[in-house]
């Protein structure tokens, strides 16, 4: 029985602009088993046809065919990919052609950007002014590489300014819920000049919790984009399997699909 797809997450501060993101759930999609049922993922072993039909859905949640929406081959990192009208459809029904980036950005006009998430916190910036949009995956290794900084630079490079830029932050594995090692914590204070009250914190177990959602509000907040114009979801990811999207590696079943008008 297939559920009607709806979006979970939409970011009130995007409210009146010619922009459409949301944040899909697992629900509403054709595939089965341990990918039931809006599996997005071409890599973990699922039907690929399957595959293809829930992210056509996934595509029309935001008003476009799925040929009009460009998804990330994701790395891990900072790399970012400035995306226009010419990239239409890379990346949707194989990942040979996907454009190897943890960001994608592009300033052209009805054009779907996609990333997944698991774990994992997706964001959405958008300059108004300049009409320039941002996809974003940020796991510890991008939000540490600061990703983030990354996606406004190549925007910047398309007219926009930090100071103009709203920011959804989506979804992700809630703080309490992400223990990490010493790794991460050098990582993280090497990120952020070793400030990291609020964003790494021992969890008594002689190991870490890293909270995605602060880290990369704050390295908004640090490039210059204005508090007031960030949006947190504060919805965490995991541990809902009937709700969000993966919750074990298997699956990667959310995305960001925003598109300018």
């Amino acid at each position: 029985m297939n559920t009607p797809l709806a979006p979970t997450t939409t970011w009130s501060v995007f409210a009146g602009q010619p922009l459409d993101a949301v944040v899909t759930t697992r629900a509403g999609g054709v595939s089965t088993g341990a990918y039931e049922s809006l599996n997005l993922s071409l890599g973990v072993g699922d039907d690929a046809d399957r595959v293809v039909e829930n992210r056509r859905r996934a595509a029309a949640a935001v008003g476009l065919e799925l040929d009009d929406v460009v998804y990330a081959d994701q790395v891990h990192g900072r790399d970012v990919a400035v995306v226009t009208a010419d990239d239409r459809g890379r990346g949707t029904r194989t990942i040979d052609d996907a454009p190897a980036a943890d960001a994608l950005v592009t300033a052209a006009p009805d054009l779907g950007l996609a990333v997944m998430v698991g774990d994992c916190v997706p964001l959405v910036l958008y300059d108004p002014d300049a009409h320039v949009v941002a996809a974003v995956h940020a796991g510890w290794r991008g939000t540490v590489a600061r990703v983030t900084d990354g996606a406004l630079d190549a925007m910047a490079g398309l007219g926009a300014e930090p100071g103009r830029v709203l920011a959804g932050i989506g979804p992700a594995i809630a703080a309490d819920r992400y223990q990490v090692g010493l790794e991460v914590v050098d990582a993280a204070s090497v990120c952020f000049g070793r400030d990291v009250d609020g964003i790494i914190g021992p969890d008594g177990t002689g190991r870490w919790t890293f909270d995605l959602w602060a880290a990369n509000r704050r390295l908004l907040v640090e490039a210059g984009v204005d508090p007031t114009a960030i949006e947190v979801s504060g919805s965490p990811n995991s541990f809902s399997p009937a709700s969000w999207a993966a919750t074990s590696p298997v699956v990667s079943n959310s995305v960001s699909a925003p598109r300018v008008r």
